[in-house]
């Protein structure tokens, strides 16, 4: 195969470049970290939607889920803005996690934030792992 970008010698172009095998576990594993992300952000949208009075209703709809996916980008994204230790990594995105999950149990939906809680904080552990292997 050829690639139609120039080779210079900044970015040489590999053979290993396209054809490298990307594994199916952890591409699996990224996509239901991905999901727990967007659940744990629209769970919170949606408490704070609905747990208050109408003029702060609209306010803690946009603040508290705005205030997860900064501390998601600052800490826990691949890209993350700060590099940090992985066991402050950890810590935020079990608040995170955390949080949706007693979101939900604040809203009446107890078993379904234990089982978000249980799932969200399994694909976590296993997300950590394999960025540390």
């Amino acid at each position: 195969m050829i690639d139609p970008r120039p080779a210079d010698d900044q970015h040489p172009v590999t053979e290993t470049d396209a054809t490298a095998p990307v594994p199916s576990a952890r591409g699996a594993l990224g996509l239901a970290m991905f999901a727990c992300e967007i659940a744990a952000f629209v769970v919170l949208a949606v408490w704070g939607a609905v747990s208050w009075p109408f003029p702060a209703n609209v306010v803690a709809g946009i603040v508290t889920p705005a205030i997860a996916v900064l501390m998601w980008a600052l800490f826990v994204s691949p890209r993350a803005v700060l590099a940090v230790h992985p066991f402050i990594r950890a810590v935020v995105e079990l608040l995170v996690f955390g949080a949706a999950g007693a979101a939900l149990w604040a809203m009446g939906l107890f078993w379904l934030g234990v089982a978000y809680a249980v799932v969200a904080v399994t694909v976590g552990a296993l997300s950590g792992r394999s960025r540390l292997a």
